[in-house]
């Protein structure tokens, strides 16, 4: 039996909205619920929205981990009051909302896209129902079970191996690596899905996507990798099967308008994490799945890295791009962090995959190793066995174009597709053989 059952609570205190929020939230609902000073905020803002109370189950300021509480004049009447709550649950993707006027209170639970009403009462019962208001929105209860839907999203995602391919220095070959790599993927036999985060679209154009001559035929820009992060759209209704090589490859595309809407997307607190709930909801289509990143410490690279399982550090292992592993390690750890609140392991870091390397005898015998050595010496991150070297036929497969109607369009191919006899081709089945190894792909 609750001990909030002998503390009756008397709506016709309440005359006003201030005294519903500091009478019936903050000196009754709030502590009988497990919430302490510490544990909530009053009047914060989120994004466009000023919220009355949020109740928190952990100090990450995150209203997915949390309860909303509004408050209103007890002559109010709460149904005018649903959609504003809906807005608030549905945009920052809080699961429970608490709305009272004093003289009655309900909760609402988020569904997606619309709520519905799990708990209703009137005020003067509300001593009566406290144990079932805290089994409901109570802090530990709640916490418990976001513990729960963290480590079973964790399990979902075991069957599909999420790799991103990562490095804050340009110009490394990673373009080439991720669409090579995800063809050959897909000749092995491997269900294989490209997520363009880098709003240089360069992974786009180089799988064959952006078959049109001019903006004006931009197939794009209304359907792309931002409309999955803002939560428009599933992965499903925006990826594109691919036409740069000969096995099936499905792609999420890119789009230079990315790069401006990066800051209306920081606003949006589940964004983060939203890449990661759709893919599980798509685990069973796939067995890899490929993210390439900008080549910076910016919110498209921390959704990567948040998201994936794997790590793949490209870099042609040149002073400029070894001097950028430093912030690689510092940013993969202030993920890790994040990471960990979320009750997921640290990312995996397969290693520095070298790429674009010279094939001069002398260079490889002498200065490359030395420069691998170095890597882990000095940066302590391991060095994938398998090495990407730079040839023509590497460069020139991602750079084909047909003619339509007088206009020249991309056409990349693969680069099994443009040069089967390429030395290319073996090391990237190589390097295919390496990472299925290490990550347990059978």
């Amino acid at each position: 039996m609750s001990k909030y059952i002998q503390q009756q609570f008397d709506p016709d205190f309440c005359h006003n909205e201030r005294e519903v929020e500091s009478k019936l939230i903050v000196s009754y609902l709030l502590p009988a619920l497990g919430y302490s000073i510490n544990a909530w905020r009053q009047e914060i803002q989120f994004n466009r929205f000023r919220l009355d109370f949020l109740a928190e189950t952990s100090q990450t300021l995150d209203p997915t981990k949390g309860v909303v509480f509004e408050a209103k004049h007890p002559n109010k009447h709460l149904n005018d009051h649903v959609d504003q709550l809906k807005r608030y649950m549905i945009d920052l993707q809080i699961t429970y909302g608490l709305l009272t006027n004093a003289k009655e209170i309900r909760i609402y639970k988020n569904l997606g896209k619309t709520i519905q009403l799990v708990f209703h009462c009137l005020g003067y019962r509300v001593a009566q129902r406290i144990d079932e208001l805290r089994a409901l929105i109570g802090k530990e209860t709640l916490a418990n079970r976001l513990n729960q839907q963290a480590l079973q999203l964790t399990k979902k995602t075991l069957n599909m191996k999420m790799i991103a391919v990562y490095h804050n220095k340009g110009g490394v070959g990673k373009t080439t690596t991720v669409v090579n790599l995800a063809a050959t993927f897909s000749k092995a036999g491997r269900k294989v899905l490209v997520i363009d985060l880098d709003s240089q679209a360069n992974t786009t154009f180089a799988t064959g996507l952006v078959d049109f001559g001019d903006e004006e035929k931009d197939n794009l820009k209304d359907n792309y990798v931002y409309h999955v992060l803002c939560d428009e759209a599933s992965i499903s209704e925006v990826l594109k099967s691919s036409h740069f090589c000969s096995h099936e490859v499905d792609v999420v595309p890119s789009h230079i308008d990315l790069m401006a809407q990066e800051n209306e997307l920081n606003q949006l607190d589940f964004t983060k994490k939203i890449l990661l709930e759709k893919l599980v909801e798509i685990e069973e289509q796939y067995d890899i799945v490929l993210l390439d990143t900008p080549p910076s410490l910016n919110l498209y690279a921390r959704i990567a890295l948040i998201t994936a399982d794997y790590l793949i550090i490209p870099s042609d292992l040149k002073p400029f791009a070894n001097e950028g592993l430093e912030n690689v390690k510092v940013f993969v750890k202030q993920i890790d962090r994040f990471r960990k609140q979320d009750h997921r392991p640290p990312i995996d870091i397969l290693g520095v995959l070298p790429t674009k390397i010279g094939t001069n005898a002398r260079f490889i015998q002498g200065t490359l190793q030395k420069r691998l050595a170095l890597i882990t010496e000095r940066y302590q991150i391991n060095v994938m066995d398998s090495i990407i070297y730079e040839r023509d036929d590497l460069a020139k497969c991602t750079e084909q174009t047909i003619l339509d109607d007088e206009t020249e369009i991309a056409a990349p191919k693969a680069i099994f597709d443009f040069k089967s006899s390429s030395k290319s081709v073996s090391e990237f089945e190589a390097l295919v053989q390496e990472i299925s190894r290490k990550i347990g792909l059978k």
